[in-house]
C-alpha cells in the first residue's frame, strides 16, 4: 500500500498542504482533485520519487514498478509500436538478457532468459500493444509509422499507450484524456477499470472519474482529504459541507433564482424551449452539486448576438472534404437555426472536424448547396486555434485589440472573469499552460458576439470549475451551439440533439450517450478485420430502420403542434413590441399636460388592452408548449 505520514509539501515558502496522513490500498483507483496550483502535480512528482517532502514521509513498497506519462516525446525515428513496447521494462530487460546470453553462447543464461520471457508472456506483448494503440485511435496502418511523423497530441497518446503497456504496480496519470476524443476516452475507461494496478490520476472529466475511480483525494485549504466513492459521491459530500456555510448558501440561492428566471421567461418563447429544459437540468443538480462550485470564482457569459438570422446555415446534399478527390462526407442535409443545440458524435477519423470546418467556412463544400444567413457571426473554437495564439503577446494586449475603446480597468475586469488576475494579464502567452491558453481563447471568442458557436473540444485543459462555468455560459447563450467534446457532462447539459458522423455522412442519433457508448463498443469489438460496411453498421439495421420510422411518425404528429406554438410565439412578440411602444409613449412627460388628456386616456386604454391580449396569448402559448412537450 501507499502511506503518507505527516506529509508537508511546499512551493517556495508556501505550503501546498501539510499534516497529511493518508493510506491508499493496493488496487485502489484514486482521483486526485483540487484547484489549479493547489499541488496535484507536485504530489504526483513526490509519489514517483522526484520531489522530496519538506516534512513527513511517503512510503511505497520498494519492489513496486511505477509508470508515469512523460510530458514530451522527442521526434524519434523509432516505429510507434516499438516505442510503446519500450514502456514494458521487464520485456525489454528479458529480451536484452537473451541477446547477451546468445552472444556469449551461455546455455544456462539462454534458458533463464527464455523462462523469463515466457513468464511475462512476451509472445503476446506486440498484440497487446496493437490493441492498446487501436483503442487510442491509431489505425493498423499507422502503428509502424515513426514517432516523429505524429503531431504533439498523438505523441501524447503514444505516451499513454506506453504507460498502459508497462504492467506497472502503480500508474500515475496526469490528465490522460486531454488529447483523446470520446471514442478513445470510452475505451480507456474500460481498460483502466479492468486494470489490476493501483492508479492515482488527475482528471477534469467528471464522467471519466465517476466511471474509473473509487476514491477521491482532494487538496483544499492546504489540507489533503481522502473521500470514499467516485467523483459524484465526493462532490455531494463536499457540497453538504459547503452548504453549511451561510454565505455560500446565499450565493447558491441567487444562482438558482437566476436559473428559474431564465426558465420562466423562456417557457413563453418557443425558440428557447430547449434551452429552458437545459436550465431545468441545472436546477435539478443545483441542490447537491451547486455548492461545490459556487465559490469557484469563475463565471462568464457570452455577449448577446447583434443578429440571429433564421436559418443560420442551411445545408442541402452537401459533400465535405478537402478537394473533389478526398470527399469525407456526402449527402449532408441540415438546417441550423437559433434554437439549434447539436452534439456531434462519431468514431475517430469519421469526419467530425471536417464537418465542423465546413460549417465554419474554413473548407468549401465539394458539392451540394450551403446557404449562410445574412450577417451571421460564427464563433469557432478549436485546439489549433489555441495553439496558434501569439506566444509573444499578452492577454491584456489581445483583449484590448478586440475592444480598443476599453480602459485598463475594463480590460482587467473582463480578463478577470476568465481567471487572469494581477500581473498575469501582462505575462506572455508563451509562458501559459494549456488550460490558461484555452481560457484566453474563450475570453477572446466571447468578444466576437457570435450568433453560432462551433466548439471543437472546448473543455481540453480546462479544470472542473472552468468547465462548470462554460456549461452555465452555454446554457445561457441565446444563439445556436454545435459541440464536439469528449466531456459527456458538457454534452449532457449543453446540447438537446445528437448527430452521428459515420459511414461517410451525418445522421440524427435518436438515442442517448449511453446508447452511443454501447454501439461504439459493439462496433469496435468486431475487430479490425471486419469489412468496412459491416463494421460501420449499427448493431441492428432493422432496429435502426424502425427508430427512423418512429422518429418520422413523431415529427408528423408534432408538426401541427409546432405550427401552433410558432404562431402564438410570433403573436406574443408582436404584442410585446406594441406594448413597449405604448409604454415608451407613456414615458413622455408632455403626455400628462392637460391639453393632451384625450391622448393619455387613449394610451392608457390601449396599454390595458395590450396587456390583457399579451397575458391571454402567454397562457395559450404555455398550454400549447405543454401539449407539445407531452406529445414529444
Amino acid at each position: 500500500m501507499i502511506e503518507l505520514l505527516n506529509l508537508r509539501l511546499c512551493r517556495g515558502a508556501d505550503a501546498l498542504f501539510e499534516n497529511a496522513n493518508v493510506r491508499l490500498h493496493t488496487g485502489w483507483k484514486v482521483g486526485l482533485g483540487g484547484r489549479n496550483g493547489c499541488g496535484k502535480s507536485s504530489l504526483l512528482t513526490a509519489l514517483r520519487g522526484e520531489l522530496e517532502a519538506d516534512t513527513g514521509d511517503i512510503s511505497i513498497p520498494a519492489d513496486w514498478r511505477i509508470a508515469v506519462m512523460a510530458q514530451e516525446v522527442p521526434a524519434l525515428a523509432q516505429a510507434a509500436l516499438d516505442y510503446v513496447l519500450d514502456g514494458n521494462a521487464p520485456l525489454r530487460l528479458a529480451e536484452a538478457a537473451l541477446q547477451h546470453a546468445e552472444q556469449q553462447q551461455d546455455g544456462l543464461a539462454i534458458a533463464a532468459a527464455h523462462s523469463q520471457l515466457d513468464s511475462i508472456q512476451a509472445w503476446s506483448q506486440p498484440a497487446r500493444a496493437a490493441i492498446v494503440l487501436a483503442g487510442l485511435g491509431f489505425s493498423e496502418s499507422t502503428q509502424s509509422n515513426s514517432v516523429a511523423s505524429f503531431s504533439g497530441g498523438w505523441r501524447m497518446r503514444l505516451n499513454l499507450a506506453r504507460v498502459l503497456l508497462a504492467d506497472a504496480d502503480l500508474l500515475l496519470l496526469d490528465e490522460p484524456t486531454n488529447h483523446l476524443d470520446l471514442d478513445a476516452v470510452l475505451w480507456l475507461e474500460d481498460w483502466l477499470k479492468s486494470c489490476a494496478s493501483t492508479i492515482v490520476l488527475i482528471s477534469h472529466d467528471r464522467h471519466f472519474l465517476d466511471s474509473v475511480v473509487g476514491h477521491m483525494l482532494f487538496i483544499e485549504h492546504n489540507t489533503l482529504t481522502l473521500y470514499s466513492g467516485n467523483y459524484s459521491q465526493f462532490e455531494r459530500q463536499r457540497a453538504e459541507h459547503l452548504a453549511q456555510q451561510q454565505h455560500l448558501r446565499e450565493k447558491q440561492q441567487a444562482q438558482a433564482a437566476h436559473l428559474q428566471k431564465f426558465v420562466d421567461r423562456f417557457r413563453a418563447q418557443a425558440t428557447k424551449a430547449k434551452q429552458a429544459q437545459s436550465r431545468l437540468k441545472a436546477l435539478a443538480r443545483m441542490e447537491t452539486i451547486g455548492p461545490a462550485h459556487v465559490d469557484s470564482g469563475f463565471s462568464f457569459s457570452f455577449h448577446a448576438p447583434e443578429k440571429l438570422p433564421n436559418p443560420m446555415l442551411d445545408l442541402r446534399k452537401v459533400s465535405c472534404g478537402y478537394n473533389e478527390n478526398t470527399i469525407i462526407l456526402s449527402d449532408v442535409s441540415l438546417s441550423i437555426r437559433p434554437e439549434t443545440r447539436l452534439g456531434l458524435l462519431g468514431p475517430n477519423g469519421a469526419g467530425k472536424s471536417t464537418f465542423i470546418k465546413t460549417l465554419a467556412q474554413q473548407l468549401a463544400p465539394q458539392g451540394g448547396a450551403l446557404a449562410v444567413g445574412p450577417d451571421l457571426v460564427i464563433g469557432y473554437f478549436h485546439q489549433q486555434q489555441v495553439d496558434a495564439l501569439p506566444m509573444n503577446e499578452t492577454p491584456f494586449a489581445l483583449m484590448q485589440r478586440k475592444n480598443p475603446r476599453w480602459e485598463e480597468g475594463h480590460v482587467r475586469k473582463e480578463l478577470g472573469r476568465f481567471g487572469f488576475q494581477g500581473d498575469e494579464v501582462f505575462a506572455q502567452v508563451g509562458r501559459f499552460s494549456g488550460g490558461e491558453k484555452s481560457r484566453l481563447a474563450l475570453a477572446l471568442l466571447v468578444q466576437e458576439k457570435p450568433a453560432l458557436l462551433l466548439l471543437d473540444e472546448p473543455a481540453n485543459h480546462l479544470d472542473l470549475d472552468m468547465r462548470e462555468a462554460l456549461t452555465l455560459a452555454l446554457q445561457d447563450f441565446p444563439g445556436a451551439v454545435i459541440l464536439v467534446s469528449h466531456d459527456r457532462h458538457l454534452l449532457d447539459t449543453s446540447v438537446d440533439e445528437l448527430v452521428l458522423v459515420a459511414n461517410g455522412t451525418v445522421t440524427r442519433w435518436d438515442d442517448d450517450l449511453d446508447a452511443y457508448a454501447r454501439w461504439l463498443r459493439e462496433r469496435n469489438s468486431k475487430g479490425p478485420d471486419t469489412s468496412a460496411s459491416s463494421a460501420d453498421a449499427e448493431p441492428s439495421a432493422s432496429d435502426a430502420r424502425q427508430r427512423r420510422q418512429e422518429a418520422a411518425q413523431k415529427r408528423e404528429t408534432l408538426r401541427p403542434l409546432k405550427r401552433e406554438v410558432d404562431k402564438l410565439d410570433k403573436k406574443l412578440a408582436q404584442l410585446s413590441s406594441q406594448l413597449s411602444e405604448v409604454e415608451s409613449l407613456l414615458g413622455d412627460s408632455t403626455l400628462y399636460q392637460s391639453e393632451r388628456a384625450a391622448d393619455l386616456n387613449a394610451a392608457l386604454q390601449q396599454q390595458g388592452q395590450l396587456k390583457k391580449q399579451r397575458d391571454d396569448t402567454e397562457d395559450a402559448l404555455l398550454a400549447a408548449m405543454e401539449q407539445l412537450e407531452d406529445a414529444g
